[in-house]
């Protein structure tokens, strides 16, 4: 009775899958593709295997691309057709990257799977096919498969878990071991290839060595004395010269990689896991995405490692026929401001990761002037992948300009959304930390024209020391509070060197809390616009809900990364939004971490509520928020949620990001960690006594649950 029956099956990490979420009786509630881990409430993944009704074809539009799990079965679902799920017990896997191709050959050699291999076995786990020639004085080490009219010489070594196709030769003293090697491929005298994959036709000659995880795809030669370096792609009808030394890929590729984009965007160590080469090839499959002639705008922090990748990366849009607005080094929000204007369609940023200067991340801007979401993340890294990138013909090329005014834009937009009349009749005096970072470029322009009156300490640009450790951060923040109370200050702020994110002392000097912070946005918010509309993330404070509820405004709960929180902030009425890292947002200018917009409107608030700071923090409610890292292995992690929503089936449960669970106003939170082996675990109360043992208690459960 059922429209369409998915076939699911329980993985160890179904983080890379879709996820289907089905009730006791099997009926479909929900389809995740390609969760975060966030919201992998199951490891119970969809295999891509369906038993359709004929009538549901009638739903699929003719003549455009139209996907099963990510457009038809959502629609199905909302016209409440049934659609139930039938865990199967048997041997699938999905083949999608080198480690899981290789692993299903040694699965089938040790028959795990019923698959007909074919030939004849012996005793020594061997399979020949028909034709197939080994000589007496070869050494065959089962489990191998040697196929059809396939030659093996005298003195050569196939080892465990080979496969060779038909027609393939191994000669005198060659060793083969792991090692899949495709139909009438030759592998020549005293050559050497173990755990990797050689395509049809290729000819390996003498000598020759290909190391773990090389693949050499079809019609390749080989010439004597080659090594290819492990985890080398070599694509079709290439030739490689004898004696050569090959560490990079020719056409570079690779399949091992799960993913380009994390919790920051692609991010790496500079020139090992990111260079220059490979960040043209991920700009020019990003401009691939969009249409010739389109622009992109770009930015940087101050270091020459952002320089140098972003002038690569403006290359590769060039090269695709998509024009590039060089904003050069400007802080993260105006980039994004400057793509979310009509000026162009989208962008990219290039800053060193917080407190690690080895690191650089990419974040990719869409035309909202917020990080691009999972599916153009997905077309990215398919043109990446499979190197399907548009190069332009030579009058297409892209062209280069470098904006005069991006910066102009920028602060002409927040005076359109700050009463910059009521901030320059109080004139506030202010103490703010620059920490050598790119704000140090706009926040003057932008505090000087709304009359703020300022003490600015690290404002000049340093590439050297831009970058703050944690603890150069709680120094900076010290000195800082003595610069208030010395000064008279209102208030004093530090700035994340990006421009995004920002700390705050109060007027006595005293460092405000993360968490006290947000609530004092919050507050300010809510007694300044008639019931707002507030997004917070899920691990947020219940306090956030009892101050907008008491006005008559309602709270947005979010996942807990920024770009959900952007997105959400995007859509609707929301008036802010903010999270306990210091980044805060107000929507009518930017869905985005902004810290001097974030200034400039904490600026009006204050002035307009008649208080200080300090008096705002001290009005809050009293509450406790704690968090436990608990150590959970990647292969763990699906099942671990799985169980969490089993044990809590009949309570009191929120799925925005993990699962949220309630006891009274109390409540704890469990979240898998998207880039860490860990599981965190938030929890609140009253006092901070009864929120540690809240936390500590889930923090049990999930080490009881992971086994």
């Amino acid at each position: 009775g059922s429209a369409v029956t998915v076939v699911l099956k329980r993985v160890e990490n179904p983080l890379e899958f879709g996820i289907v979420i089905a009730d006791d009786e099997g009926r479909i509630e929900r389809f995740l593709e390609k969760p975060g881990w966030g919201e992998v409430f199951s490891d119970t993944i969809n295999t891509g295997i369906y038993v359709v009704e004929p009538e549901v074809l009638n739903h699929v539009p003719a003549g455009e691309e139209y996907d099963f799990a990510g457009e038809l079965f959502p629609l199905l679902l909302d016209k409440g057709l049934p659609m139930h799920g039938f865990v199967a017990e048997g041997y699938w896997t999905d083949v999608g990257n080198l480690e899981a191709y290789l692993q299903v050959h040694r699965d089938i050699l040790d028959q795990k799977v019923r698959v007909d291999i074919g030939g004849y076995r012996t005793e020594t786990g061997v399979w020949r096919g028909e034709g197939s020639e080994v000589d007496p004085d070869a050494q065959i080490h089962g489990p191998v498969l040697i196929g059809e009219n396939a030659r093996i010489e005298a003195g050569a070594s196939v080892h465990e878990y080979s496969v060779l196709g038909k027609g393939v030769v191994v000669k005198t003293g060659a060793f083969v071991h792991r090692a899949i090697v495709h139909d009438g491929a030759y592998i020549g005298s005293s050559a050497s290839i173990r755990g990797c994959v050689v395509g049809k036709n290729v000819d390996v000659k003498h000598g020759a060595r290909l190391e773990e995880e090389v693949v050499v795809a079809d019609e390749v030669y080989v010439g004597e004395g080659a090594v290819l370096s492990p985890r080398v792609k070599v694509f079709p009808f290439k030739r490689i010269d004898p004696g050569a030394l090959v560490s990079k890929s020719i056409v570079w590729e690779t399949t091992t990689q799960q993913g380009l984009f994390g919790e920051r965007g692609v991010a790496g160590l500079v020139n090992i896991d990111i260079t220059p080469e490979m960040a043209m090839r991920l700009a020019l499959a990003f401009a691939s995405t969009m249409p010739k002639k389109s622009v992109l705008t770009a930015g940087r922090d101050p270091t020459r490692t952002a320089r140098v990748i972003k002038r690569a990366m403006v290359a590769g849009v060039n090269a695709a026929g998509v024009n590039a607005h060089d904003l050069e080094l400007v802080p993260t929000p105006v980039t994004r401001f400057y793509a979310r204007t009509s000026r162009a369609e989208g962008g990219f940023v290039v800053r060193t990761a917080p407190g690690d200067p080895q690191s650089v991340e990419i974040v990719f801007i869409d035309e909202r002037g917020i990080d691009i979401g999972p599916s153009a993340q997905r077309k990215v890294e398919r043109g990446f992948f499979r190197d399907d990138l548009r190069r332009a013909f030579h009058h297409e090329i892209g062209e280069l300009t470098f904006p005069a005014r991006g910066r102009e834009y920028y602060l002409d937009g927040i005076l359109g959304v700050v009463d910059a009349e009521t901030v320059r009749g109080a004139r506030p005096k202010v103490v703010i930390d620059y920490g050598w970072g790119s704000a140090a470029i706009t926040a003057p322009l932008v505090l000087g024209r709304l009359g703020a009156d300022t003490l600015a300490i690290n404002a000049t640009v340093e590439e050297e020391r831009s970058v703050l450790t944690r603890q150069q951060q709680e120094q900076h923040l010290l000195a800082l509070g003595g610069l208030v109370r010395a000064g008279g200050a209102d208030l004093g702020v530090l700035m994340d060197p990006t421009g995004e994110r920002m700390w705050l002392a109060d007027e006595r000097g005293r460092v405000i809390g993360l968490s006290q912070a947000l609530l004092a946005f919050v507050r300010l918010v809510a007694d300044a616009v008639p019931a707002p509309t507030i997004a917070v993330p899920v691990a947020s404070s219940r306090v956030v809900e009892e101050i907008v509820g008491a006005g008559g405004g309602k709270v947005v709960w979010t996942g807990i990364s920024p770009a959900a929180l952007s997105t959400a902030s995007d859509a609707g009425d929301v008036a802010f939004a903010g999270a306990e890292g210091g980044g805060y947002i107000f929507p009518s200018f930017l869905p985005a971490y902004d810290a001097v917009m974030s200034l400039s409107k904490l600026l009006e608030l204050l002035i307009r509520s008649g208080r200080s700071l300090g008096e705002i923090v001290d009005g809050l409610p009293s509450t406790h928020v704690v968090r436990i890292d608990v150590p959970c292995p990647w292969e763990a992690k699906g099942a671990v949620m799985r169980r969490l929503v089993e044990r809590f089936a009949e309570e009191d449960v929120v799925t925005i990001d993990g699962v949220k669970r309630f006891r009274g106003r109390d409540w704890a939170l469990i979240v898998p960690h998207p880039l860490e082996p860990v599981v965190r675990v938030w929890a609140e109360a009253d006092e901070e006594e009864a929120a540690r043992a809240l936390a500590a208690d889930h923090a049990s459960l999930v080490e009881e649950l992971r086994g």
